[in-house]
This record gives structure tokens, sequence and C-alpha cells, in this order.
């Protein structure tokens, strides 16, 4: 099997390389040069902004094609125009932000959509993304276009930070403030996962959207941060204290506290979809203390110092709040 990743450098891009490699799969990326070339991977560089920068994909028959592209909807309707007729199969990593915010529990794939444009330049996050997909449709067909609908990533290569920071926060011991309840149900999903059920699925044919996260409660809050602490061998103390008094800090939910959010309308957003029809389709999800160990382990990998986050908004609480509402 020959796979064009476009992108392949940062958090899923890596897993889905990583992924294609050991099944043998002949596999070629397409990024503009800021990261190493990977062993065994051709790579083709290109800026997909610049005047002529998809020229680098003008030659070149694939079977299977995923774009994990963010940003411009009109970038990946030009790479999926180019390369339309010299493909088998073409899968578009997009996210659930495409969804009407906040979409109620236990929404599926047929939630209400937010606008979006083909062809536009580029303005939120969620309008790209949804861009993007109709782009992508456009240029190859919906009948062999498969939409990944990503929830909350996690696991090795987290580029945002949001593991990370409880890690490093909880390795550095003390009192932590734990957001509660402590069985708080969590809908997320290892990126090693979704790499694994997005080449099954490019493989089988299948297209049109799937909202790609664990059921809702596959781990709860309390699960995650105990992982943190056995994990890192801390003897952190968990502090759980009740929303109430998080929101009376003036502690932000999900930036400053990564993961976490009161229960409500916003949780039932973010960690209550309905993923049967991934589930019914061979989606499997490790137990988060796998994810967990595996990312303080590729933590352990980076340069002392590594900053992680930043690109769309920082996250983690800062010492000072942190110890104020402690206090």
């Amino acid at each position: 099997m020959k796979v064009l990743v476009l992108g392949g450098t940062a958090f899923a891009g890596p897993a889905l390389v990583d992924d294609a490699l050991a099944r043998g799969w002949e596999v070629t990326t397409f990024h503009r040069g800021r990261s190493p070339d990977r062993a065994g991977v051709r790579a083709l560089r290109g800026d997909r902004l610049a005047p002529d920068g998809l020229g680098a994909l003008e030659r070149g028959e694939w079977d299977l094609v995923v774009d994990t592209w963010s940003g411009a909807p009109r970038a990946a309707r030009d790479a999926a125009r180019l390369l339309a007729d010299r493909v088998g199969h073409y899968t578009y990593v997009s996210s659930r932000s495409v969804y009407r915010f906040p979409a109620p529990a236990g929404a599926d794939e047929t939630a209400p959509l937010v606008e979006g444009s083909p062809d536009a330049d580029g303005s939120s996050y969620a309008a790209d993304k949804r861009g993007a997909e109709l782009a992508v449709e456009r240029e190859t067909g919906a009948g062999r276009t498969l939409l990944v609908r990503c929830g909350l990533l996690l696991g090795p290569g987290e580029d945002v930070g949001r593991l990370p920071w409880w890690l490093r926060r909880i390795a550095r011991g003390g009192e932590v403030l734990a957001p509660g309840p402590a069985e708080l149900p969590l809908q997320y999903l290892d990126i090693r996962d979704l790499a694994a059920w997005t080449w099954d699925a490019a493989r089988d044919g299948r297209h049109g959207p799937f909202d790609l996260v664990s059921p809702p409660g596959a781990a709860t809050m309390g699960e995650l941060l105990e992982s943190c602490r056995a994990v890192t061998g801390s003897d952190a103390t968990l502090r759980w204290v009740t929303p109430e008094r998080v929101a009376a800090a003036g502690i932000e939910p999900w930036t400053e506290l990564p993961v976490w959010l009161p229960p409500g309308p916003l949780h039932a957003a973010l960690h209550g979809s309905d993923v049967s029809r991934a589930l019914a389709t061979g989606l499997v999800v490790r137990p988060v203390a796998e994810t967990v160990r595996d990312t303080w382990a590729w933590l352990g990998t980076l340069p002392p110092g590594t900053a992680l986050g930043g690109r769309r908004s920082p996250v983690g609480l800062p010492e000072e709040k942190e110890a104020e509402a402690l206090g």
C-alpha cells in the first residue's frame, strides 16, 4: 500500500506515519521541512500557502491520502484538487469543533454544523475545519472521502500540552489542585488509536463523517490524575475541590485546568458525544493508564525546558493562582 500523509511532523502526523510503517506500507510525507526527515519515509517539501507551494506533489500516485491540515480551507482544497485523479481514497482529519457549540449530550454525526467555505482564506478554527471538509469532499467526491472528526486527543507527541501539563505539575509534588468531582467522566482518545482506526477505515474505503473519540466515561478525572501520580512516582497530594470553588477562584476550565470542564452543557458537549458509529467499525480505545505512561516516557525524551502548547492558547494553571485557590 502506498500512502501519503500531508503534514506528518506534529502530533497526529507522526502517529499516522508510525502506524503505516508498522504495517509495512510505503510512506510519503509532504511538509515544509521544519522537522527532520524520518527514516524509511520519502519526504516531499513545500509550503501549501505559498505560490507554487504544491509543486512537489505534481507527480506520483497513492492508494491512500491523509491530510492533517488546520488552517485556510483553500489549502486543503488546492491539495485535494491536485491529487484527486491520482489517489484511491482521501481522508481529512477534522474536529468535532465543526458542530454548533455546545452540542447536546449524546450528539452524533447528524448534529448541526457550523458554516464554512471551501474557498476561504481562514477565519476561526471551527469554520476552517468545516470549510476544509467541504473542500476535500467537493474535489475528490464524497464517496471516497473520509472525514475524521476528532475529540480530545492525548498521548505521546501531544504538543498542545494538556496531559503533559498535568504530568509535569504532579511530578513537581506538593498539594495539587484537582478539579472535581473525581468521578467526572472524560471522553478522549489516544492519538495512536486514532491512527490505527484511520488507516483501517481508509483501507476499507469508508467514507463520510465519523466522530473519533472514546465512549463517554472511558476514564474519569480521578483516574487520569491518579495515573499521573502513579507513573511519575510523585508524592503529590491531590486536593479535590468543587466546581463552585474553581469558579469562585477565577480559574478557567479547559485552559488553566486542561481536559477538565465542570458538569453542565459544556461538559456534555465535549465529553458526552455518541461514538457508536466509530465503535461499530472497529475503534479500539486503550486504557488511560497506558496513555499516561507512554506520554510520560515521551516527555522524558524531550530536551530539558521544552515548552509545549501556545499555538492556539497556552494551557496550565499559574503557580501563584493555584496556591491562592488552595489557601
